[in-house]
């Protein structure tokens, strides 16, 4: 027996009201939500003030019961009003020439009359489908579209995981709101900043990176808040801070978790009191930016370990975006690695267009402990190893990145670092502080190497 898909409405019209109820009961009890309407005037209101999934009409009304003209005038007239709506039609006058000319107005198929409810139901359950697929489809480019105005980087997400990030990114993106952006390293938390700066009022101002991960104590004060000459041994001329250089527009705060105590107090400060002194001077200073903060730490559990200052952690959070790692959206890797691939052989001029049955499946079946960045720096590598039109498994070779014992005396020492961070950040999940334990480094210090090796 066909049942509906889940939440299915439909609209049925038809000028005969037994036919109208014959067909109402018969959808309600297959789970349908159905709604009926006797005139095209009827549908043509009910599709301007509801979503439907599909609609069932009748072609023959009571101006012309033979000739199909009103239902082919409703049918040019709905394509208008909703270009996605699966349209049905049925006749009892139905010819091979009718059917095709409902067909170029716009209709999805046609059911004659006396109907088969089999085949009725069937025709219905696949135009539902299609429908909702085509709608998705157009709304994921009318997102894609949205995440690329204004000079925005493009942000690649269809899996059902992104899709409420998405939403709430648009909510917030034209606000003033501060947004803490979390989540593992390489998961495109420099891209959110970037769309939610661009989808912003402030969009034609600067938008200010500061990687919070590279700064010491020294120059932390020098480089958010400036200096004046003379202010310490090396100031020899005066220095606008970052603050100064994003008034007006946004200040993205990467890596937010690695900033000491003594750091965190200064920086509260300026976001409670909106004002600061440069370095070697008495003037205060009031600017007006948006702050964007990033880390791919567990901020809570530095809050509850008392590393992070809860209030500072209140300033920044007004809204947090958490972006999962890219191995719990790997619907969304066929499309990032084709973006990847087309970008990096338009840049080194490779005949390159696709990927081979194995080196897609060994695309979906990697772990990706590097997520996006290192899923780019994967296609960019194998763009540049491929030896024919297509990607191959070889040319990404995550065997000899995964391998359980390379060959040390083989490898650079650049290539065994890259190994072990690899190795390490896929024990630990991607945890970057739990890898960086791991390896005796600090968090910082992974950080930078990360950076350094496109992970």
């Amino acid at each position: 027996m066909s049942t509906a898909p889940p939440k299915s409405r439909l609209l049925v019209a038809d000028d005969d009201r037994d036919v109208l109820e014959a067909l109402r009961l018969l959808l309600k009890s297959e789970g349908y939500d159905v709604e009926v309407v006797t005139s095209p005037s009827g549908v043509a209101t009910a599709v301007g003030a509801r979503d439907f999934d599909a609609l069932l009409m009748d072609m023959n009304y009571t101006r012309d019961t033979t000739g199909g003209t009103e239902g082919l005038d409703l049918l040019t007239r709905l394509h208008q009003l909703d270009a996605t709506l699966p349209v049905v039609v049925m006749t009892a006058w139905g010819s091979i020439e009718g059917a095709v000319e409902a067909l170029h107005r716009g209709a999805r198929d046609y059911i004659e009359k006396p109907f088969n409810n089999t085949r009725l139901l069937h025709v219905l359950r696949t135009q539902v489908e299609l429908g909702r697929a085509l709608r998705r489809s157009q709304r994921l480019e009318s997102e894609n579209l949205a995440l690329r105005r204004d000079g925005a980087p493009q942000l690649i997400a269809e899996s059902a995981v992104m899709q409420p990030i998405l939403r709430l990114m648009e909510r917030i993106g034209p606000s003033d709101a501060n947004a803490l952006i979390t989540g593992e390293h390489g998961t495109g938390k420099e891209v959110v900043a970037a769309w939610l700066h661009a989808a912003s009022p402030r969009a034609g101002r600067a938008m200010v990176t500061v990687n919070l991960g590279g700064l010491s104590e020294g120059v932390f004060e020098s480089e958010l808040f400036g200096h004046t000459k003379g202010a310490f041994t090396d100031a020899k001329t005066d220095r606008v801070g970052r603050f100064e250089l994003a008034d007006g527009g946004t200040l993205f705060l990467d890596e937010i978790a690695n900033l000491s105590l003594a750091q965190q107090a200064k920086l509260l400060r300026v976001l409670q009191e909106g004002e600061f002194e440069r370095v070697g001077s008495s003037r205060s200073r009031r600017v007006d930016v948006r702050i964007l903060a990033a880390t791919n730490a567990d901020v809570r559990a530095e809050v509850a370990a008392g590393r992070f200052r809860e209030d500072l952690f209140f300033r920044l959070n007004t809204v947090e975006i958490h972006l999962p790692p890219l191995r719990e959206r790997r619907d969304d890797i066929p499309l990032l690695a084709g973006h990847f691939l087309k970008q990096f052989a338009a840049r080194y001029r490779r005949p390159v267009t696709g990927f081979s049955p194995d080196g897609m499946r060994a695309l979906l079946e990697y772990s990706w402990p590097g997520n996006v960045r290192e899923l780019a720096h994967a296609i960019e590598r194998a763009t540049l190893l491929a030896e024919g039109d297509a990607v191959t498994a070889a040319d990404l070779n995550f065997r000899a990145a995964t391998d359980a014992a390379p060959k040390l005396d083989e490898m650079s020492l650049e290539e065994v670092e890259r190994a072990l961070i690899t190795k390490a950040l896929a024990r630990h999940e991607g945890n970057v502080s739990l890898a960086a334990q791991a390896l005796g480094l600090s968090r910082s210090a992974l950080y930078r190497r990360l950076q350094r090796h496109g992970l």
